[in-house]
């Protein structure tokens, strides 16, 4: 059994809110928690139909508490900012949408980590600069050595370590593009959803030379 790092991340990001209780670093730490419940006392159903299913049966997975919860730790993140209106509403998706794409990458060794270090870079050589990071810097290195172990398959990210990354992937968009930018991210985000309901990611990943020489790079498999 590979070692699970959601719960080393989540102490990391709880570590962090320790010393800088800032909304960014308890939106994390809560993502992190939703997702440890989930690998704890998760199983069936699987997906976002999947536990809509559970909901009209009356039965309330782990997975739909992680969602709905999610959601509402965005709403919390968002609600203490000075976004308003449009603007608030498209970062709250792409806020919870991109915490559940964090799991969505999560098929392949590596590949959440390489969203979050693509969304990063991208982010950082838009605005010419390392100021987008900052929200999320102290969880960058737990996120590199994370990288290193699940690439040569020693370990395992889990939900907890996938959705927090994938609302670090979220709080970089959300913090750094313009209204119109983040609305569309927040479309991509959705159809991404989508797709991964009803047709494979890494299948899509793979027939794209480009993303499959990236998704590969540095695996040991």
């Amino acid at each position: 059994m590979l070692f699970p790092l959601g719960a080393v991340l989540l102490i990391a990001a709880a570590a962090a809110m320790a010393a800088d209780p800032s909304r960014w670093l308890v939106f994390l730490a809560g993502v992190g928690f939703l997702g440890l419940i989930d690998d704890l006392a998760g199983g069936e159903p699987r997906g976002l139909r999947g536990h809509a299913r559970a909901l009209s049966r009356r039965e309330l997975s782990t997975g739909a508490v992680k969602a709905v919860g999610t959601l509402a730790l965005a709403i919390y993140l968002v609600s203490g900012l000075e976004w308003t209106g449009h603007e608030a509403i498209a970062a709250i998706g792409v806020l919870t949408l991109a915490a559940h794409l964090g799991n969505l990458l999560d098929t392949r060794p590596g590949r959440s980590e390489k969203g979050l270090a693509l969304t990063a870079a991208s982010v950082c050589l838009g605005s010419w600069s390392f100021a987008p990071v900052a929200p999320i810097a102290a969880l960058l290195a737990p996120v590199a050595v994370c990288a290193w172990l699940t690439l040569r398959e020693r370990a395992m990210l889990g939900d907890s370590g996938a959705s927090l990354i994938g609302a670090m992937i979220g709080i970089l968009l959300a913090a750094t593009l313009s209204v119109p930018l983040l609305w569309s991210a927040l479309a991509l985000l959705i159809a991404i959803s989508l797709y991964g309901e009803f047709r494979s990611i890494s299948s899509a990943i793979e027939r794209i030379p480009l993303l499959h020489r990236l998704d590969s790079l540095g695996r040991v498999n």
